[in-house]
């Protein structure tokens, strides 16, 4: 009932938002300066923009500056599968760099929150990146989608790029990650990674253990299950889906840190008010990515929480994938 009460919520603000949406836009009274009128417009835009969107902002790279001379950029969908799309980003005529796999976490954002991490990458490397989908937009008649399925979706990401790639896992993905590896480096296949780089990743929870942990320990794996997840509501093509919704781990890191954001908000309308446009437009950007959320499937989330968070399988060995052991041991031509 979560979903549907925050949906309906949703559909009887759209059209108040969309009102202040083209009330907010109007140039001319943005020109007043000092007038009432410019107050109201800065009011309408900041009332426009507190509410979250669905749909994965661009990535937006356009060019890359390669040995000094910008060079243009094109996505490219090297392999589309339903929980998510393997994107290369094209660099017109360039070729022989080393080829770079960046592994975004499946998590209540969208892989473009790693935009700058490939726009430095492409300057020396061809990059592909995991472009996970809204879970609320992906049909029943897909199946389910939990942790052997993310190992699955990473082996073909690295059958589809090539031998010779560069994995790049960044924070929750180091786990499965590392476990595509290993199940590759022990069948011997070639498209095994040349390397792996984990950063920030949840191997071994028991060591400098983060709030994050803590949460993840304090209650069963059963609670949340009953708390956190919630069937996707019609319209959407996912309806009845079970997912870990993006608006719930939204609300719980904007709680954290609530003045914050309440008081950027305060800023925005103020530089809007000043006519600081550089200054609102940074806050824009920011809002613009932190507000689009991004629905989990419930068996990959549950299943991290617990096979990662709890009970620590990888790091006590006894990890496992489609019912084999897990063996980081086996990997011998990667570098970690």
């Amino acid at each position: 009932m979560l979903y549907h009460a925050y949906q309906t919520h949703s559909d009887v603000l759209s059209p108040l938002r969309l009102f202040a949406q083209l009330h907010g836009s109007l140039s001319w009274w943005r020109n007043t300066e000092g007038s009432p009128l410019r107050k109201m417009s800065a009011a309408m835009e900041v009332a426009s923009r507190m509410r979250l969107t669905h749909s994965r902002p661009a990535y937006g790279i356009a060019s890359v500056d390669v040995d000094g001379a910008p060079v243009a950029i094109t996505e490219e969908k090297t392999l589309a599968l339903p929980f998510g799309t393997v994107l290369h980003f094209r660099k017109a005529g360039v070729t022989g760099q080393p080829k770079v796999l960046l592994v975004a976490p499946l998590s209540g954002h969208f892989a473009t929150l790693l935009r700058e991490t490939a726009r430095t990458l492409l300057q020396d490397h061809d990059v592909y990146i995991t472009d996970w989908h809204n879970a609320r937009d992906v049909s029943l008649r897909h199946g389910a989608f939990g942790l052997d399925d993310y190992v699955d979706y990473m082996m073909q990401a690295l059958r589809a790029v090539g031998p010779g790639t560069h994995v790049v896992a960044v924070c929750q993905p180091c786990v499965a990650a590392l476990a595509a590896t290993a199940i590759m480096a022990e069948d011997d296949h070639p498209a095994q990674p040349a390397s792996l780089t984990l950063m920030a990743g949840p191997v071994d929870c028991r060591v400098n253990p983060t709030g994050v942990n803590t949460l993840a320990t304090s209650k069963p794996i059963d609670w949340f299950e009953k708390n956190l997840i919630s069937h996707v509501p019609l319209p959407h093509a996912g309806h009845m889906r079970r997912v870990y919704p993006g608006f719930v781990q939204l609300t719980a890191f904007m709680s954290m840190n609530l003045e914050r954001h309440q008081q950027q908000f305060r800023n925005l309308y103020q530089h809007l008010v000043d006519g600081d446009v550089e200054k609102a437009d940074l806050i824009r950007v920011f809002y613009d990515e932190y507000l689009a959320v991004n629905d989990l499937p419930a068996e990959f989330y549950l299943e991290t929480v617990e096979k990662v968070f709890q009970t620590y399988d990888l790091a006590r060995g006894a990890l496992t994938y489609r019912g084999r052991t897990v063996r980081p041991e086996a990997i011998r031509r990667t570098w970690l």
